[in-house]
């Protein structure tokens, strides 16, 4: 990924925060059948390895785990918000003109080796670990114990665990930092009065910090 100074996001506690976030990723995997894509939710343990582990699960169905091996370099992509940038909506282009359209978005690529989990106790633990981040802001979550034990028993056999270890994470939050800290400020207010609150609120908070700055 092509990552310019002005949009680069090194810390990780950053990027970690943006996969919590937006959970689901594109896993990107070049086996034996060659390029593949899956779009799967992952759990996050950032204190595993050396910079955080990855956690997934796929159906047995799904060639991918068949296709790769365990220790195969994977890229796993999160993407957290993205809008169109109309150049109308920065102050500087009423009076210099000189601005064009752009998008923009806050990404985390996530480079690691995968590791294939098949394996009943291991993949019980990523459905519970799921079902209670993503169950939780319910008035009435919901638990494995909630269905019959047979049932999910033959849910689980029908599942395989995925591992990603991360080698190495590259973040990209495109928020038209390379623009005047009042061109910045108006289009995310205006984002933001159209609804694309999430960038809408990045790009004020990246204003701000740019101010700041002087």
């Amino acid at each position: 990924m092509y990552v310019p100074a002005h949009f680069d996001e090194p810390r990780a506690e950053v990027l970690h925060a943006l996969i919590e976030k937006a959970p689901l990723g594109i896993l990107f995997t070049n086996g034996k059948s060659g390029m593949d894509a899956n779009h799967l939710p992952f759990h996050l343990s950032r204190d595993e390895g050396r910079a955080g582990v990855l956690h997934c699960h796929v159906a047995r169905a799904n060639p991918v785990w068949q296709d790769i091996a365990s220790g195969d370099e994977v890229l796993v992509v999160f993407r957290a918000a993205d809008a169109y940038i109309s150049p109308n909506w920065y102050p500087s282009k009423r009076e210099f003109k000189k601005q064009v359209p752009t998008w923009n978005y806050r990404v985390a690529h996530v480079h690691g080796r995968a590791t294939i989990r098949d394996d009943e106790r291991y993949v019980r633990k990523v459905i519970a670990r799921l079902t209670k981040t993503h169950e939780s802001p319910q008035a009435n979550p919901w638990k494995m114990s909630d269905s019959p034990r047979d049932f999910i028993d033959m849910m689980v056999k029908n599942i395989v665990g995925i591992e990603v270890e991360i080698t190495r994470l590259v973040g990209k939050l495109k928020l038209s930092q390379n623009k005047e800290t009042r061109d910045i400020l108006e289009a995310g207010e205006t984002l933001k009065r159209r609804g694309d609150v999430a960038i809408g609120e990045a790009m004020l908070a990246a204003g701000a910090a740019k101010a700041e700055q002087g």
